[in-house]
């Protein structure tokens, strides 16, 4: 393929929503000797700015009408685009037409998806569906050969660049790749318009996510990875080195957890799960219990709070090794604190909520389901065992009910004063997961008796119960809805356990 700045460019037809984005890449185009039209407000906008150009109007013989929905849509616009200058057949119909080749076309969409955001109304969505521009861009994109598209704001700088460091020429090489993305700007404006209009209920996945940063690598070194999405409007990195694909999963685990949480809490996340997490009335107590559950894990970890965190707090954090520091708010002197280590993570999470949909790939396709976003309140709670919970148990069980809806099944999670003890995450038996569980609180010291367990599944037998007794676990938190649920009953009544049903399963895979 030609690598050359084989063709100079002279025709333009520019027609963007958002005119002032626009203003350098005009400049360059007329400097660069290439005429312009517009249409409407752009052709404004080019005019204000001192620089010549046609109204659409006067090429077409046609004004615009239905109040502005049809201005580009005319065989001397979408002809001057899709002509072949080297084939015989389009000359002719070009002449005798008295149609001139437009080889340069730039667009800026109505911004369909910022307006759906923003809780526009039905109507006022449907105006902002283009019609006009996703035609024009469509077609130059066809006709790479010839014409040179630029389909988005977002590629506006670049394209000023190519120009200007061409003389106002554009390679094929170049005018190809930006057709490619003409077609993947188009492809993401429609599926957030399909997904609109459907309800997310369409007969086929498709998913409007972009733009897509590369990440340094996946999983592991040897695999390659990108995101796509916005995480400007997640969280603001305010130091550190770029966020890995382990990080951002980690992140996501952690900021997930503790937007739970009305009270101050902190949860440390590793490999996913977390290893601590504790809920008090101060930063401080929080990020000492949290650390407390499992320190040794806490190593390398990643750290989620949901209030400001201050000098005090910084400080004992940084007693610990750990990659990624997230929480809503610092003071100057936490951020000078933490910012000593210039690798270290540090981001100021915004307006998270985590998404109500989730998917993934599996075999040759793609699961897709809702979120999990139930966590049944006490005063839903069934209470099958003669004893009931006490205040401080029942406290205790909404916490482990909470952490062990973000474990990976099969999963346990210990909690005793609102701090996480000890977790059995992964396992291929639910006795295993306890087992897990306990080994890890003993391990750190904690007091099993008085603590409470929470399963994200319910126990096929009362094993889990008899183990939690003996260690001196005083409630269980279950969904229930096994067929023998009564026999693990009968056993809490009988060691004077309270139990209660949630009705609710978290298996998480």
């Amino acid at each position: 393929m030609e690598t050359q700045y084989d063709k100079k460019l002279t025709r333009a037809l520019v027609s963007v929503y958002d005119k002032e984005s626009a203003s350098g890449l005009i400049k360059e185009l007329h400097r660069a000797g290439i005429s312009i039209i517009s249409t409407g407000g752009t052709l404004s906008h080019i005019t204000d700015m001192g620089i010549p150009a046609t109204s659409v109007e006067k090429l077409t013989a046609y004004p615009e009408i239905l109040g502005g929905r049809v201005k580009t849509l005319h065989p001397s616009v979408m002809g001057g685009i899709l002509c072949r200058p080297d084939h015989g057949g389009d000359r002719n119909d070009m002449e005798r037409m008295g149609i001139d080749p437009i080889d340069i076309v730039v667009v800026d969409l109505y911004p369909f998806e910022e307006t759906l955001e923003s809780g526009a109304s039905h109507d006022e969505l449907i105006e902002k569906i283009d019609i006009g521009g996703i035609s024009l861009i469509r077609a130059a994109a066809k006709n790479f050969r010839h014409v040179f598209v630029i389909p988005s704001k977002l590629y506006f700088p670049e394209a000023e660049s190519m120009l200007r460091q061409g003389g106002g020429k554009v390679s094929i090489d170049d005018r190809r790749r930006m057709a490619a993305t003409a077609m993947e700007v188009t492809s993401l404006y429609d599926t957030a318009i399909s997904e609109y209009l459907g309800s997310g209920q369409t007969g086929t996945f498709r998913k409007s996510v972009g733009p897509g940063v590369e990440l340094r690598y996946g999983e592991n070194p040897h695999q390659q990875a990108r995101f796509y999405g916005d995480l400007q409007g997640v969280f603001e990195q305010l130091s550190g080195k770029p966020l890995s694909y382990n990080n951002l999963l980690d992140v996501d685990a952690a900021m997930g957890l503790v937007w739970e949480f009305k009270k101050p809490v902190i949860a440390i996340i590793k490999h996913g799960s977390a290893c601590g997490a504790a809920e008090r009335e101060s930063m401080d107590e929080a990020w000492k219990e949290a650390l407390s559950g499992d320190p040794v894990s806490a190593f390398g970890g990643v750290i989620a709070a949901n209030r400001e965190i201050d000098a005090g707090v910084a400080g004992k954090i940084c007693e610990l090794f750990f990659e990624v520091l997230v929480a809503p708010a610092f003071t100057p002197d936490a951020l000078e604190i933490l910012k000593q280590k210039k690798k270290r993570i540090i981001l100021r999470s915004l307006n998270f909520e985590p998404r109500q949909e989730q998917y993934r790939t599996a075999l040759n396709g793609v699961l897709w389901q809702s979120r999990d976003e139930r966590n049944t309140p006490p005063d839903q709670w069934q209470y099958p065992t003669a004893r009931r919970p006490e205040a401080n148990e029942e406290g205790d069980l909404l916490f482990a009910n909470t952490i062990v809806k973000h474990l990976k099944s099969n999963a346990i999670s210990l909690v005793k004063d609102n701090t996480l003890i000890g977790i059995g995450t992964g396992q291929t038996s639910r006795v295993d997961a306890l087992k897990q569980a306990i080994l890890k609180a003993k391990e750190f010291g904690h007091e099993l008796v008085g603590a409470v367990m929470a399963s994200d599944a319910f126990f096929p037998f009362p094993d889990c119960v008899e183990i939690a007794h003996r260690e001196g676990i005083t409630a269980v938190i279950q969904p229930g809805g096994s067929v023998r649920d009564q026999e693990s009953v009968d056993f809490c009544n009988k060691a004077g356990m309270s139990m209660v049903f949630t009705g609710t399963r978290h298996f998480k895979h």
